[in-house]
Protein backbone atom coordinates (compact mmCIF):
# COMPACT_ATOMS: atom_id res chain seq x y z
CA UNK A 1 0.00 0.00 0.00
CA UNK A 2 1.09 3.31 -0.74
CA UNK A 3 0.36 6.52 0.57
CA UNK A 4 0.77 8.79 -1.59
CA UNK A 5 -0.04 12.13 0.10
CA UNK A 6 1.77 11.24 3.70
CA UNK A 7 5.08 10.96 1.43
CA UNK A 8 5.04 13.46 -0.95
CA UNK A 9 2.43 16.14 0.72
CA UNK A 10 0.27 16.34 -1.99
CA UNK A 11 -3.33 16.31 -1.92
CA UNK A 12 -5.55 14.14 -5.22
CA UNK A 13 -9.10 14.52 -5.41
CA UNK A 14 -11.16 12.35 -7.77
CA UNK A 15 -14.43 14.14 -9.34
CA UNK A 16 -16.40 11.22 -10.97
CA UNK A 17 -19.31 12.86 -12.98
CA UNK A 18 -21.58 11.73 -15.45
CA UNK A 19 -20.00 13.45 -18.35
CA UNK A 20 -16.33 13.65 -17.30
CA UNK A 21 -13.65 11.72 -14.67
CA UNK A 22 -11.27 14.69 -13.18
CA UNK A 23 -8.32 14.09 -11.46
CA UNK A 24 -6.37 16.87 -9.76
CA UNK A 25 -3.30 16.91 -8.14
CA UNK A 26 -2.22 20.17 -5.40
CA UNK A 27 0.33 20.52 -3.11
CA UNK A 28 1.29 23.10 -0.22
CA UNK A 29 2.99 25.88 -0.78
CA UNK A 30 3.75 28.37 1.88
CA UNK A 31 1.90 30.02 4.60
CA UNK A 32 -0.45 26.65 4.06
CA UNK A 33 -1.61 27.11 0.12
CA UNK A 34 -2.30 25.13 -2.13
CA UNK A 35 -1.51 25.35 -5.90
CA UNK A 36 -2.16 23.04 -8.30
CA UNK A 37 0.44 21.04 -10.02
CA UNK A 38 -1.30 18.52 -12.17
CA UNK A 39 -4.57 18.18 -13.72
CA UNK A 40 -6.57 15.28 -15.91
CA UNK A 41 -9.36 14.18 -17.19
CA UNK A 42 -11.34 11.76 -19.22
CA UNK A 43 -14.28 10.77 -20.73
CA UNK A 44 -16.94 9.48 -18.18
CA UNK A 45 -18.44 7.00 -20.02
CA UNK A 46 -19.18 4.26 -17.15
CA UNK A 47 -21.80 6.59 -15.18
CA UNK A 48 -25.52 7.97 -15.31
CA UNK A 49 -26.66 10.40 -12.91
CA UNK A 50 -24.01 9.66 -10.49
CA UNK A 51 -23.95 6.37 -10.21
CA UNK A 52 -21.88 3.32 -11.63
CA UNK A 53 -23.32 1.47 -14.59
CA UNK A 54 -20.37 -0.14 -16.23
CA UNK A 55 -17.82 -0.72 -13.70
CA UNK A 56 -15.11 -1.57 -16.15
CA UNK A 57 -15.15 1.99 -18.26
CA UNK A 58 -14.93 3.47 -14.97
CA UNK A 59 -11.92 1.69 -14.11
CA UNK A 60 -10.27 2.70 -16.90
CA UNK A 61 -11.31 5.97 -16.80
CA UNK A 62 -10.14 6.67 -13.68
CA UNK A 63 -6.64 5.12 -14.17
CA UNK A 64 -5.70 7.21 -17.12
CA UNK A 65 -7.04 10.00 -15.20
CA UNK A 66 -4.32 9.46 -12.51
CA UNK A 67 -2.04 8.12 -14.81
CA UNK A 68 -1.81 11.47 -16.76
CA UNK A 69 -2.22 13.91 -13.91
CA UNK A 70 0.11 11.91 -12.29
CA UNK A 71 2.89 12.76 -15.76
CA UNK A 72 2.02 15.88 -14.91
CA UNK A 73 2.62 16.58 -11.63
CA UNK A 74 5.79 14.62 -11.36
CA UNK A 75 4.71 12.78 -8.33
CA UNK A 76 2.74 9.35 -7.21
CA UNK A 77 -0.63 9.30 -6.30
CA UNK A 78 -1.57 7.33 -3.41
CA UNK A 79 -5.10 8.16 -2.17
CA UNK A 80 -7.47 10.30 -3.43
CA UNK A 81 -10.60 12.05 -2.10
CA UNK A 82 -13.30 11.01 -4.18
CA UNK A 83 -16.95 12.81 -4.98
CA UNK A 84 -20.03 10.93 -4.63
CA UNK A 85 -23.40 12.65 -6.02
CA UNK A 86 -26.50 11.39 -7.49
CA UNK A 87 -30.21 10.89 -6.66
CA UNK A 88 -29.97 8.12 -3.98
CA UNK A 89 -28.16 10.72 -2.24
CA UNK A 90 -30.74 11.86 1.18
CA UNK A 91 -30.17 14.05 3.76
CA UNK A 92 -32.22 15.07 7.37
CA UNK A 93 -31.79 17.50 10.30
CA UNK A 94 -31.06 15.56 13.64
CA UNK A 95 -30.26 17.04 17.28
CA UNK A 96 -29.09 15.45 20.66
CA UNK A 97 -28.24 16.47 23.70
CA UNK A 98 -25.85 15.63 26.52
CA UNK A 99 -24.91 16.25 30.24
CA UNK A 100 -21.36 17.75 30.78
CA UNK A 101 -19.73 15.14 32.35
CA UNK A 102 -17.04 17.56 34.41
CA UNK A 103 -18.01 18.02 37.69
CA UNK A 104 -16.72 21.92 37.17
CA UNK A 105 -18.92 22.19 34.33
CA UNK A 106 -16.40 22.94 31.91
CA UNK A 107 -17.06 21.23 28.32
CA UNK A 108 -14.61 19.09 26.54
CA UNK A 109 -13.40 17.65 23.74
CA UNK A 110 -15.45 14.18 24.79
CA UNK A 111 -18.46 15.65 25.70
CA UNK A 112 -18.40 17.87 22.13
CA UNK A 113 -17.89 14.38 20.30
CA UNK A 114 -20.45 12.61 22.46
CA UNK A 115 -23.35 15.16 21.89
CA UNK A 116 -22.44 14.68 17.90
CA UNK A 117 -22.91 10.96 18.17
CA UNK A 118 -25.85 11.26 20.00
CA UNK A 119 -27.18 13.80 17.02
CA UNK A 120 -26.10 11.21 14.57
CA UNK A 121 -27.92 8.31 15.82
CA UNK A 122 -30.54 8.63 13.55
CA UNK A 123 -32.30 5.51 12.42
CA UNK A 124 -31.69 4.20 8.51
CA UNK A 125 -32.47 1.63 6.57
CA UNK A 126 -30.37 -1.26 6.12
CA UNK A 127 -29.41 -0.08 2.35
CA UNK A 128 -27.93 2.80 3.30
CA UNK A 129 -25.63 4.81 4.65
CA UNK A 130 -24.23 7.84 6.84
CA UNK A 131 -21.69 10.02 4.81
CA UNK A 132 -21.53 13.25 6.53
CA UNK A 133 -22.66 14.06 10.38
CA UNK A 134 -22.11 17.83 9.74
CA UNK A 135 -22.24 19.99 12.88
CA UNK A 136 -24.43 23.44 12.21
CA UNK A 137 -24.51 24.53 15.87
CA UNK A 138 -24.31 24.23 19.37
CA UNK A 139 -25.85 25.27 22.60
CA UNK A 140 -25.11 25.27 25.72
CA UNK A 141 -27.72 25.75 28.71
CA UNK A 142 -30.40 26.74 25.92
CA UNK A 143 -28.03 29.29 24.19
CA UNK A 144 -27.93 29.32 20.25
CA UNK A 145 -25.40 29.88 17.59
CA UNK A 146 -22.63 28.66 19.16
CA UNK A 147 -19.73 27.57 16.83
CA UNK A 148 -17.65 25.49 18.73
CA UNK A 149 -18.22 24.58 22.57
CA UNK A 150 -14.89 23.23 23.50
CA UNK A 151 -13.45 25.68 26.46
CA UNK A 152 -16.93 27.03 27.79
CA UNK A 153 -19.26 26.42 31.05
CA UNK A 154 -22.32 24.60 31.08
CA UNK A 155 -24.83 21.98 32.04
CA UNK A 156 -26.68 21.00 29.41
CA UNK A 157 -24.82 20.70 26.14
CA UNK A 158 -27.39 20.09 22.56
CA UNK A 159 -25.96 20.00 19.28
CA UNK A 160 -27.86 20.20 15.70
CA UNK A 161 -26.73 18.61 12.81
CA UNK A 162 -27.26 17.76 9.13
CA UNK A 163 -26.80 14.54 8.34
CA UNK A 164 -26.22 12.78 4.78
CA UNK A 165 -27.28 9.81 3.71
CA UNK A 166 -26.11 7.23 0.53
CA UNK A 167 -27.12 3.74 -0.82
CA UNK A 168 -24.37 1.51 0.29
CA UNK A 169 -24.38 -0.62 -3.17
CA UNK A 170 -23.69 3.53 -4.78
CA UNK A 171 -20.66 3.57 -2.45
CA UNK A 172 -18.97 0.20 -2.86
CA UNK A 173 -18.88 0.46 -6.53
CA UNK A 174 -16.99 3.79 -6.56
CA UNK A 175 -14.86 2.35 -3.67
CA UNK A 176 -14.10 -0.88 -5.54
CA UNK A 177 -13.62 0.83 -8.94
CA UNK A 178 -11.11 3.21 -7.40
CA UNK A 179 -9.13 0.47 -5.64
CA UNK A 180 -8.95 -1.88 -9.01
CA UNK A 181 -7.60 1.57 -10.79
CA UNK A 182 -4.70 1.32 -8.35
CA UNK A 183 -5.29 3.94 -5.57
CA UNK A 184 -6.75 3.97 -2.03
CA UNK A 185 -9.71 5.99 -1.35
CA UNK A 186 -8.76 8.54 1.32
CA UNK A 187 -12.38 9.74 1.62
CA UNK A 188 -16.28 9.82 -0.42
CA UNK A 189 -17.47 13.07 0.32
CA UNK A 190 -20.46 14.75 -0.82
CA UNK A 191 -19.69 16.70 -4.27
CA UNK A 192 -22.19 20.06 -3.28
CA UNK A 193 -20.33 19.54 -0.12
CA UNK A 194 -17.06 19.87 -1.83
CA UNK A 195 -17.67 22.41 -4.18
CA UNK A 196 -19.03 24.86 -1.07
CA UNK A 197 -15.00 25.12 -0.42
CA UNK A 198 -13.91 26.25 -3.90
CA UNK A 199 -17.45 28.31 -4.67
CA UNK A 200 -18.66 30.20 -1.38
CA UNK A 201 -17.20 32.29 1.19
CA UNK A 202 -17.89 32.57 4.68
CA UNK A 203 -20.51 35.63 4.65
CA UNK A 204 -22.44 33.43 2.26
CA UNK A 205 -22.51 31.04 4.14
CA UNK A 206 -23.32 33.31 7.04
CA UNK A 207 -26.03 35.84 5.69
CA UNK A 208 -27.83 31.98 4.35
CA UNK A 209 -27.16 30.95 0.21
CA UNK A 210 -28.41 28.66 -2.05
CA UNK A 211 -25.93 27.03 -4.64
CA UNK A 212 -27.18 24.94 -7.05
CA UNK A 213 -24.69 23.27 -8.96
CA UNK A 214 -25.66 21.81 -12.56
CA UNK A 215 -23.59 18.33 -13.44
CA UNK A 216 -23.96 16.48 -16.29
CA UNK A 217 -26.67 13.85 -15.20
CA UNK A 218 -27.86 15.62 -11.63
CA UNK A 219 -28.37 19.11 -10.53
CA UNK A 220 -27.17 19.45 -7.06
CA UNK A 221 -28.80 22.00 -4.15
CA UNK A 222 -27.67 22.81 -0.73
CA UNK A 223 -28.53 25.58 1.32
CA UNK A 224 -26.05 26.83 4.39
CA UNK A 225 -27.09 29.62 6.86
CA UNK A 226 -25.38 31.07 9.87
CA UNK A 227 -22.72 29.35 8.50
CA UNK A 228 -23.91 25.81 8.64
CA UNK A 229 -25.31 23.11 5.89
CA UNK A 230 -28.67 23.25 6.15
CA UNK A 231 -30.57 21.65 3.54
CA UNK A 232 -28.85 19.43 0.73
CA UNK A 233 -31.00 17.53 -2.31
CA UNK A 234 -30.52 16.47 -6.01
CA UNK A 235 -32.75 17.00 -8.88
CA UNK A 236 -32.57 14.64 -11.34
CA UNK A 237 -32.01 16.99 -14.31
CA UNK A 238 -28.75 18.33 -16.04
CA UNK A 239 -26.90 19.52 -18.69
CA UNK A 240 -27.31 16.07 -20.65
CA UNK A 241 -31.13 16.82 -20.79
CA UNK A 242 -30.52 20.16 -21.84
CA UNK A 243 -28.33 18.65 -25.06
CA UNK A 244 -30.86 16.05 -25.65
CA UNK A 245 -33.63 18.48 -25.94
CA UNK A 246 -31.60 20.51 -28.42
CA UNK A 247 -30.75 17.15 -30.46
CA UNK A 248 -34.55 16.32 -30.44
CA UNK A 249 -35.83 20.01 -31.39
CA UNK A 250 -33.31 20.61 -34.24
CA UNK A 251 -33.65 17.12 -35.46
CA UNK A 252 -30.09 16.62 -35.19
CA UNK A 253 -26.98 14.35 -33.42
CA UNK A 254 -26.12 14.37 -29.64
CA UNK A 255 -22.43 14.92 -30.43
CA UNK A 256 -23.60 18.04 -32.86
CA UNK A 257 -26.17 19.21 -30.16
CA UNK A 258 -23.66 19.47 -27.36
CA UNK A 259 -21.35 21.48 -29.61
CA UNK A 260 -24.29 23.81 -30.52
CA UNK A 261 -25.38 24.49 -26.79
CA UNK A 262 -22.18 25.13 -25.89
CA UNK A 263 -20.82 27.54 -28.78
CA UNK A 264 -24.55 29.39 -29.43
CA UNK A 265 -26.56 28.39 -26.86
CA UNK A 266 -28.69 30.87 -24.29
CA UNK A 267 -30.79 30.25 -21.41
CA UNK A 268 -33.29 33.23 -22.55
CA UNK A 269 -34.96 33.78 -25.67
CA UNK A 270 -35.02 37.59 -25.45
CA UNK A 271 -31.15 38.16 -25.43
CA UNK A 272 -30.67 37.08 -28.71
CA UNK A 273 -30.61 38.51 -31.51
CA UNK A 274 -33.98 37.43 -33.63
CA UNK A 275 -32.40 37.62 -36.94
CA UNK A 276 -29.11 35.38 -36.18
CA UNK A 277 -28.92 32.41 -37.97
CA UNK A 278 -26.64 28.88 -37.07
CA UNK A 279 -25.94 25.73 -39.09
CA UNK A 280 -27.05 22.52 -37.42
CA UNK A 281 -25.30 19.35 -39.41
CA UNK A 282 -27.96 16.80 -40.22
CA UNK A 283 -28.37 13.13 -39.18
CA UNK A 284 -26.66 10.57 -41.35
CA UNK A 285 -26.62 11.90 -45.05
CA UNK A 286 -29.01 14.72 -44.47
CA UNK A 287 -27.46 18.30 -45.44
CA UNK A 288 -26.95 21.17 -42.85
CA UNK A 289 -30.01 23.37 -42.72
CA UNK A 290 -30.07 26.83 -40.92
CA UNK A 291 -31.91 27.48 -37.73
CA UNK A 292 -32.88 30.66 -35.56
CA UNK A 293 -30.74 30.86 -32.69
CA UNK A 294 -33.50 31.86 -30.98
CA UNK A 295 -35.11 28.78 -31.26
CA UNK A 296 -32.20 27.24 -30.08
CA UNK A 297 -32.46 29.46 -26.63
CA UNK A 298 -36.41 28.65 -26.57
CA UNK A 299 -35.35 24.70 -25.84
CA UNK A 300 -32.54 25.89 -23.70
CA UNK A 301 -34.55 28.06 -21.58
CA UNK A 302 -37.33 25.84 -20.93
CA UNK A 303 -35.28 23.54 -19.59
CA UNK A 304 -33.19 25.39 -17.37
CA UNK A 305 -36.45 26.92 -16.01
CA UNK A 306 -37.39 23.90 -15.22
CA UNK A 307 -34.24 23.10 -12.99
CA UNK A 308 -34.55 26.28 -11.36
CA UNK A 309 -38.00 26.07 -10.80
CA UNK A 310 -37.81 22.29 -9.29
CA UNK A 311 -34.52 23.77 -6.94
CA UNK A 312 -37.22 26.47 -5.85
CA UNK A 313 -39.68 24.08 -4.78
CA UNK A 314 -37.21 22.08 -3.10
CA UNK A 315 -36.13 24.81 -0.61
CA UNK A 316 -39.21 25.90 -0.59
CA UNK A 317 -40.89 22.48 0.57
CA UNK A 318 -37.74 21.71 3.38
CA UNK A 319 -37.21 25.31 4.83
CA UNK A 320 -40.45 27.86 3.91
CA UNK A 321 -39.03 30.60 5.69
CA UNK A 322 -35.36 30.38 4.97
CA UNK A 323 -33.87 33.77 4.76
CA UNK A 324 -31.25 33.88 1.51
CA UNK A 325 -29.65 36.89 2.63
CA UNK A 326 -26.96 36.45 0.14
CA UNK A 327 -29.36 35.22 -2.47
CA UNK A 328 -28.26 32.09 -5.18
CA UNK A 329 -25.05 30.84 -6.68
CA UNK A 330 -25.16 28.25 -9.81
CA UNK A 331 -22.15 26.35 -10.47
CA UNK A 332 -21.13 23.39 -12.93
CA UNK A 333 -20.45 22.90 -16.31
CA UNK A 334 -24.74 23.40 -16.99
CA UNK A 335 -24.05 27.17 -15.46
CA UNK A 336 -22.38 28.78 -17.94
CA UNK A 337 -24.72 29.10 -20.47
CA UNK A 338 -25.35 32.49 -21.93
CA UNK A 339 -28.36 34.13 -19.73
CA UNK A 340 -28.40 31.77 -16.85
CA UNK A 341 -27.98 33.81 -13.68
CA UNK A 342 -30.55 36.01 -15.35
CA UNK A 343 -33.28 33.11 -15.90
CA UNK A 344 -32.50 32.09 -12.30
CA UNK A 345 -32.76 35.86 -11.24
CA UNK A 346 -36.27 35.54 -12.45
CA UNK A 347 -37.41 32.34 -10.93
CA UNK A 348 -36.01 32.97 -7.88
CA UNK A 349 -36.54 37.01 -7.61
CA UNK A 350 -33.19 37.52 -5.78
CA UNK A 351 -29.58 37.86 -6.67
CA UNK A 352 -27.61 35.35 -8.42
CA UNK A 353 -23.91 34.69 -9.41
CA UNK A 354 -22.04 32.73 -11.44
CA UNK A 355 -19.72 30.55 -9.02
CA UNK A 356 -16.25 29.98 -10.14
CA UNK A 357 -13.41 28.31 -8.09
CA UNK A 358 -11.05 30.27 -6.30
CA UNK A 359 -8.51 29.12 -3.54
CA UNK A 360 -6.34 28.00 -5.11
CA UNK A 361 -2.39 29.11 -6.93
CA UNK A 362 -1.86 27.83 -10.17
CA UNK A 363 -4.84 27.15 -12.23
CA UNK A 364 -4.90 27.06 -15.50
CA UNK A 365 -7.75 29.42 -17.33
CA UNK A 366 -9.28 26.58 -18.71
CA UNK A 367 -10.09 24.94 -14.74
CA UNK A 368 -10.63 27.86 -13.15
CA UNK A 369 -14.41 27.78 -14.16
CA UNK A 370 -17.74 26.38 -12.69
CA UNK A 371 -17.00 22.82 -14.40
CA UNK A 372 -14.35 22.12 -12.08
CA UNK A 373 -15.94 23.80 -8.82
CA UNK A 374 -16.33 20.07 -7.22
CA UNK A 375 -12.85 18.35 -8.28
CA UNK A 376 -10.85 21.87 -7.03
CA UNK A 377 -13.22 21.68 -4.17
CA UNK A 378 -12.80 18.52 -3.37
CA UNK A 379 -8.26 19.43 -3.10
CA UNK A 380 -9.55 22.32 -0.14
CA UNK A 381 -11.53 19.60 1.65
CA UNK A 382 -9.05 17.35 1.94
CA UNK A 383 -6.47 19.87 2.95
CA UNK A 384 -8.81 20.95 5.31
CA UNK A 385 -9.18 17.51 7.08
CA UNK A 386 -5.98 16.12 6.03
CA UNK A 387 -4.11 14.93 9.40
CA UNK A 388 -5.17 14.82 13.10
CA UNK A 389 -7.47 11.74 13.68
CA UNK A 390 -7.86 11.01 10.36
CA UNK A 391 -4.38 9.98 9.58
CA UNK A 392 -4.11 7.97 13.22
CA UNK A 393 -7.26 6.22 11.87
CA UNK A 394 -5.91 5.42 8.41
CA UNK A 395 -2.78 4.12 10.39
CA UNK A 396 -4.56 2.21 12.70
CA UNK A 397 -6.46 0.58 9.69
CA UNK A 398 -3.30 -0.49 8.06
CA UNK A 399 -2.09 -2.18 11.15
CA UNK A 400 -5.20 -4.08 11.55
CA UNK A 401 -4.72 -5.09 7.74
CA UNK A 402 -7.88 -3.11 6.40
CA UNK A 403 -7.05 -2.63 2.35
CA UNK A 404 -8.44 1.33 2.85
CA UNK A 405 -9.98 4.25 3.81
CA UNK A 406 -10.84 5.31 7.37
CA UNK A 407 -13.35 4.75 10.00
CA UNK A 408 -16.96 4.96 8.20
CA UNK A 409 -16.02 3.34 5.52
CA UNK A 410 -14.68 -0.07 6.96
CA UNK A 411 -18.05 -1.64 7.02
CA UNK A 412 -18.63 -1.26 3.06
CA UNK A 413 -14.92 -2.35 2.25
CA UNK A 414 -15.51 -5.41 4.52
CA UNK A 415 -18.59 -6.65 2.17
CA UNK A 416 -16.12 -6.13 -0.73
CA UNK A 417 -14.02 -9.22 0.04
Amino acid sequence: MSWGEERNGSIAALDLGTTKICVVIAERVAAGRLRVIGIAQQPSEGLRRGVIVDAEKTVKAIGEAIRQAELMAGVEVGSVYAGIAGEHIASLNSSGMVAVGDSGGRIGVLDREKVLEVASAVKVPMDREVLHVLPQEFLVDGNHGIPDPVGMYGVRLEANVHVVTGAVTAVQNITRSILRAGVDVRDIVLEPLASNYAILDADERQMGVCMIDIGGGTSDVVVYAKGGLRYSGTIGLGGQNVTNDVGIGLRTSWAEAERIKCAHGAALVDIVDAQEQIEVAGVGERAATPVSRRDLADIIEARMEEIFMLARRQITAAMPNAVLGAGIVITGGGAQVEGAVVLAERVFAAPVRLGSPVGLEGMAESIGNPPYATALGLVLYGAEHQGGMADIEVRTMVEDHFDSVFGRMKKWLQTLG
